[in-house]
Order: C-alpha cells, then sequence, then structure tokens
C-alpha cells in the first residue's frame, strides 16, 4: 500500500476549514462521545474543551493499492543479509516481530481509536444543538449586556441643564487672560510714559496726543474682549459603559434520605452538569446553590452534596423552604436570573406534600426563571409526582421528567429543553 503525504504548508486559517468539515462529517460520532464525556466532570467546569475518541472504523478512508502483477524479485543495494531466492516469514498478527495479539486489518495497521480535540465552544455548541432556554422572551432583556450611565469628564458641546459653571467660568477666565495679558502690559508702560511725557516741561504734545490715541485703541480692545464665549462653555459629559446584568444563580436541590443510594446520586450529578454547562452558554455569571435534605435541609459544597452518606426520612418541603430563604435573602428576582433543579426517588411524607405544591405557587415559581423536578426510580409514582404534575398545567416555568436509567439523563434534558417547549405547553 502505498500513503500520500501533503507537505504543502496550510494557509492562514485553512486548517479551520478543515476541522469544521471533519466536525460536520463526523457529527453523529462526535456527540456521541462528548454526550458520554460529561460522565468525567464537575458540575462548574466549563471552562475547558474535551477530548474525545472515535472508533477507527468510522473514519476509515479510501486508500490505494498496487495492483496484483505476479510475483516479483528484487534484492534492494546494501543487503547483507538475504540472497535471491530466500524466503521471509510473514510477521503475524500484524508486528513486526509477530509477538501481537488479535486480528490482522485489511490495510495493515492497527485499529486505534481516532483522538480529536474540541474547544470549549465546539463541545458547548454540539452538546447543545438545537436546545434553548425556555420562557425566554419574557425575559429577554434580563440577559442582554445593558449600558450604564457613567461619567466621563467635560466636553465643549451638550445640554444645557449639564453646563459646568466652574468650568465654563475657568475656561472664560483663561481665555479672557491670554487673549489681554499682553495688552494691559503695553497699557501700562504707554501710561507710565504719558505720565512722564506730562509731567515734563516742554513736553511734545504730538506724542502725548500718539500716546493717548494708542491707550484709548488698547483700552477698546481690552474691553471688546467677551466675558464669556461658547469656547469657555464645558459640559458634564457621560457616557455609556457595558454593565453586565447576565448572571444566573443555579440551585441544585436534592433528596439524600435513605433511599438514595449513590448511584442515584451520580446520575442527578451528571444531570446537574449538564444543566451548569447549558446555563453558561447564555449567562456570564453563575452561582450555584446546593441543597440537601432529608427530614431538615442544610446549603452544602459541591463535595458534600454528592458524596456525604445521611440517613433517616424526607421532607421535601424543608428544601424548598430553604431556597425561598436564600433568595430573598441574597437573590433579588430582579437583579438575578434564578434557576432551579431539584432531584429525588420520588420518597415523601404524606401530609407534606401538598405544603410543597404551596410553596412553588405562591413563592418560588413566581421568582424563578425555570424550574425542572426529575425523578430517578424505577418504582410507581407516589403522591408528590402526582401534585407536581398538577402544578405543571398552570405554571409553563415548570416541568417534570422521569430518568430510570443513566441512558435516560441526556434524552431527557434535551426534552427538558428542546426549542418551541413551552409553546408545546402553552398550546
Amino acid at each position: 500500500m502505498a500513503h500520500f503525504i501533503d507537505r504543502r504548508l496550510n494557509g492562514k486559517n485553512k486548517s479551520t476549514v478543515n476541522r469544521q468539515r471533519f466536525i460536520r462529517r463526523y457529527k453523529k460520532q462526535i456527540k456521541e462521545a462528548v454526550s458520554d464525556a460529561i460522565n468525567n466532570r464537575s458540575v462548574t467546569d466549563s471552562t475547558s474543551g474535551e477530548s474525545i475518541s472515535i472508533p477507527q472504523r468510522d473514519i476509515s478512508e479510501p486508500s490505494f493499492h498496487q495492483g496484483k502483477g505476479g510475483n516479483k524479485k528484487q534484492v534492494h543495494p546494501g543487503n547483507d543479509q538475504f540472497a535471491t531466492g530466500d524466503k521471509i516469514e510473514r510477521p503475524k498478527g500484524g508486528q513486526a516481530d509477530g509477538s501481537g495479539q488479535g486480528e490482522a486489518s485489511d490495510s495493515g495497521e492497527g485499529q486505534d481509536e481516532f483522538v480529536f480535540s474540541i474547544s470549549k465552544d465546539e463541545y458547548l455548541d454540539l452538546l447543545f444543538e438545537d436546545l434553548e432556554l425556555p420562557n425566554l422572551q419574557e425575559n429577554q432583556l434580563d440577559k442582554l449586556v445593558q449600558m450604564k450611565t457613567h461619567r466621563a469628564g467635560f466636553c465643549s458641546e451638550g445640554m444645557p441643564s449639564n453646563i459646568d459653571i466652574v468650568r465654563s467660568l475657568q475656561g472664560s477666565l483663561a481665555r479672557r487672560v491670554a487673549m489681554s495679558a499682553g495688552k494691559k502690559r503695553r497699557l501700562a508702560e504707554l501710561e507710565a510714559q504719558l505720565k512722564i511725557l506730562i509731567h515734563e516741561q516742554h513736553s511734545d504734545k504730538a506724542a502725548v496726543a500718539l500716546l493717548q490715541k494708542e491707550i484709548s485703541l488698547l483700552k477698546q480692545q481690552i474691553k471688546a474682549v467677551p466675558f464669556i464665549d461658547n469656547y469657555d462653555l464645558r459640559f458634564r459629559n457621560y457616557e455609556k459603559r457595558p454593565h453586565p446584568t447576565s448572571k444566573a444563580v443555579m440551585f441544585c436541590i436534592m433528596d439524600v434520605s435513605g433511599s438514595m443510594d449513590q448511584a442515584t446520586k451520580d446520575m442527578a450529578k451528571r444531570f446537574y452538569i449538564l444543566l451548569y454547562q447549558f446555563l453558561t452558554r447564555s449567562y456570564k455569571d453563575i452561582e450555584v446553590v446546593y441543597i440537601r435534605h432529608h427530614t431538615q435541609a442544610t446549603e452544602v459544597d459541591e463535595q458534600t452534596f454528592f458524596y456525604s452518606q445521611e440517613t433517616g426520612g424526607t421532607i421535601v418541603s424543608s428544601a424548598l423552604k430553604l431556597m425561598d430563604k436564600i433568595i430573598k435573602e441574597r437573590y433579588n428576582a430582579d437583579e438575578w436570573n434564578i434557576y432551579a433543579a431539584q432531584a429525588s426517588d420520588g420518597d415523601n411524607w404524606a401530609d407534606d406534600t401538598p405544603h410543597c405544591g404551596q410553596i412553588l405557587r405562591n413563592s418560588l415559581l413566581g421568582a424563578v426563571r425555570y424550574f425542572a423536578y426529575i425523578e430517578i426510580t424505577t418504582r410507581a409514582h407516589q403522591s408528590l409526582w402526582r401534585e407536581y404534575l398538577n402544578i405543571t398545567q398552570t405554571h409553563s416555568n415548570f416541568a417534570i421528567q422521569h430518568i430510570q436509567s443513566v441512558e435516560d439523563i441526556y434524552p431527557i434534558f434535551r426534552e427538558l429543553f428542546k426549542k418551541g417547549r413551552q409553546q408545546e405547553g402553552a398550546a
């Protein structure tokens, strides 16, 4: 087999075009690898891209082979081991030393996977293609970079209401000094000369008259300098600077009672990772609040949230109350875009379920952009699911989904945030 290697230097950004062509051609394989790669990430890890592997069989290219031309006998120059007619044993297993394992390929090469690195933006584009944040039209202005007015010195033009009197008078004084200082010095000299001539006994009347005329002219010129001119006016200048308002807070709520095993928590973690990565595409600053609960709710860090062991019963309303308290204390709904995701296996104290519905309807759903509840269980739905199902009928920013296995996480996430979902719910 012959290999052709193009060693010509690429022009500027030429490789970018080839890279995008490669991504489009193998988009299906890359998206599958990207969706699998989220398992190894932290919830807030969105600063890097990803190295993904594509099976060699999926990217095989046509190759050139020498045609069958019969038996050939040839001894290359410099050979000191073989003579014409000697037979060389074929290597086994596709390895030069015959020690390899496995089957040989049809091209004489191994079947190693192709490792392809994608940037952060490419990673997120592939992961969240065709998805959108619901309730976007109502809050679109909150997600844009707004402009804030700041003082920016002074300018010579502006509105009369912005005139700065002190600066204008300072400019007037400086201009009058600059325009009349020389004339005033000359005037003082001429007046001194005139005084001397007048006190002389035999003064030259023509010289006196000439000095008086020049003095009069200078006084007229000095008097003609205006007290204030348009050139002197100074106005307070204001300019608009970008003021980022695209800040969001993401509440992660999870049941950590005895019925929630580590496998269930890991599935919840993958969902939270997807949600955080998705929000980074729309918001510049994102804070994450972790709330774990059994019969009582506490705010914890990420490590404790996912891996600390707890036992006991379940009272979901304790977490919702704590979330409502944190919002009122730290996250004003007029300034923050609030999102929440609650993960549970569906267990809850029966008398507490109606209380959860009241908190959501009366407090939380009026403050959040979107609230997603995922129930991770293989059992039948209980009272909490039925209560939440009723809420979805009246609130478009509340959604529930059921996850049974790891394979359901990404499809369920896409279902929660697919484009047009809000319009479908409204219909």
